[in-house]
């Protein structure tokens, strides 16, 4: 193959740069700006495709399986989807946030279960929330550095069966008495240990170890913070229900594959959370997490989900020369990090400005936003965080404010409200949707944010391929 050649044209104030070389010419005459340079060790990465499990409320449909199953699933249905030969995949990496102890590297036993070769290798990262976000730039990374061509990136969560273990106490006392020798001796230790009070269970809690405290009521004093509704908060959620449910009944949520549950007549072929309703009837909620007062309910924010995603990543000359159509460049992205207690979910509003940079553009060039909803409240306080000229300067050392997303172009078919959040797994959705939506809508630039556990947030900026 030929050296690729850096060509510039100008649009504007703006330099655009591309790849010009032996196995694909960009035309300059297209309806879109010519695709920018990547500052990913000059390669041009792709997505291919992505799909995803139908996302499911925890303890519903798929309350009888495991993780790897979902995970292995979304693997099967993303190497039908595409028709990739599975030689031609060079590593695996999934992300996932509560894991099963059984399956500690989900991502290879999802990989051998989905019949790839086992000489390709396998990891699984955790990043809370933007788990699969990791996974998709762990993927870039690896591709960028020219050690693979191609990977497939994704994420899991299963809620339905979360690890619940003994006190800390009961678990010294079951490794010192597998040591001890004898029943009285055993047996002693026993009534030792249950003398001092153990604590018998410790179930896993969507709460900050560094605070203690639980994700929602994060959410309500972040919404009295910004002034934030309780009615601004249940028209987001509905406007999320309403849209996904306009996008899963015209057939847009294109990235779902069926999913045949061993044991469960019906295939499974929808979200099942998505639930368009009415403001009456979400104003009679309660309070879910600071009572009676606090405006975060069941409604207005994300649902405990099971369910997987998959996606193919591969360097543009690997794709074309085995004959892909990819949906979309992976441009520059970025990962934040703030206070994880009162800035723990405004990870959006520090990610946008900083990633819209190092990609030379401005809101105003984005056709298409994804931002993860994990509650209602959350969505708008970043808005808000991100038309403030005063937080810019006074919590992000900025000049200025980077100013909000247009609602009309943002989150268009729904979000993690309306079609759940698998927190492994929301990642993959966003990007796959962003790239689907781009190709739809005839947009070039979408933008993906999301905020995590830890007060940390990822940014993306992803571009429309050239489309046959």
């Amino acid at each position: 193959m030929a050296t690729p050649v850096l060509t510039a044209v100008k649009y504007g104030n703006v330099t655009r740069c591309f790849f010009k070389d032996a196995v694909r010419c960009v035309s300059t005459t297209s309806s879109l700006q010519s695709p920018r340079r990547p500052k990913t060790g000059g390669r041009n990465i792709v997505l291919v495709d992505g799909v995803r499990t139908p996302f499911l409320q925890s303890s519903t449909t798929y309350k009888s399986l495991m993780p790897h199953d979902l995970a292995r699933t979304a693997i099967q249905g993303l190497l039908k989807r595409t028709a990739v030969k599975t030689t031609d995949v060079e590593y695996v990496v999934f992300g996932t946030v509560i894991q099963e102890v059984n399956t500690s590297n989900l991502a290879r036993e999802a990989s051998l279960g989905a019949g790839m070769p086992q000489n390709i290798p396998a990891h699984t990262v955790t990043q809370a929330c933007i788990s699969s976000n990791q996974a998709i730039t762990t993927g870039v990374g690896l591709i960028a550095s020219g050690q693979v061509d191609a990977v497939v990136s994704g994420g899991v969560e299963f809620m339905s069966d979360v690890p619940i273990r003994w006190g800390r106490k009961l678990r010294q006392m079951a490794l010192k008495m597998n040591k001890t020798k004898g029943a009285q001796a055993q047996m002693s230790l026993l009534i030792k240990t249950l003398a001092s009070k153990p604590a018998f269970l410790e179930i896993p809690a969507v709460a900050e170890f560094s605070t203690g405290e639980v994700m929602g009521h994060s959410a309500d004093r972040l919404c009295a913070a910004f002034g934030i509704s309780r009615i601004e908060q249940d028209e987001y959620a509905l406007r999320s229900h309403t849209k996904a449910h306009w996008a899963s009944e015209k057939g847009l949520l294109s990235d779902i594959i069926p999913y045949k549950v061993p044991g469960v007549a019906e295939t499974v072929v929808k979200d099942n959370g998505i639930r368009p309703s009415s403001i009456e009837k979400l104003s009679k909620l309660k309070a879910a997490f600071i009572k009676p007062h606090g405006t975060i309910t069941a409604a207005n924010s994300s649902f405990l989900t099971d369910g997987a995603s998959a996606c193919l990543l591969m360097s543009e000359e690997k794709a074309l020369a085995l004959g892909f159509q990819p949906k979309a460049y992976l441009r520059e992205f970025v990962y934040v990090s703030q206070d994880p207690k009162d800035q723990l979910l405004l990870g959006p509003a520090y990610a946008t400005p900083r990633v819209l940079e190092k990609a030379g553009l401005a809101m105003s060039d984005i056709s298409v936003f994804e931002f993860h909803e994990a509650f209602a409240g959350q969505i708008l306080a970043n808005l808000k965080a991100m038309d403030s000229d005063y937080f810019a300067k006074n919590h992000m050392n900025r000049s200025e404010k980077v100013g909000t997303p247009d609602l009309s172009k943002f989150n268009l078919w729904g979000g993690s409200l309306s079609i759940g959040h698998p927190f492994g797994a929301t990642g993959v959705r966003l990007l796959t949707t962003a790239a689907n939506r781009l190709i739809d809508e005839d947009g070039q630039f979408a933008l993906i944010a999301a905020c995590a556990a830890g007060g940390i947030g990822h940014g993306m900026v992803v571009e429309r391929y050239p489309q046959k």
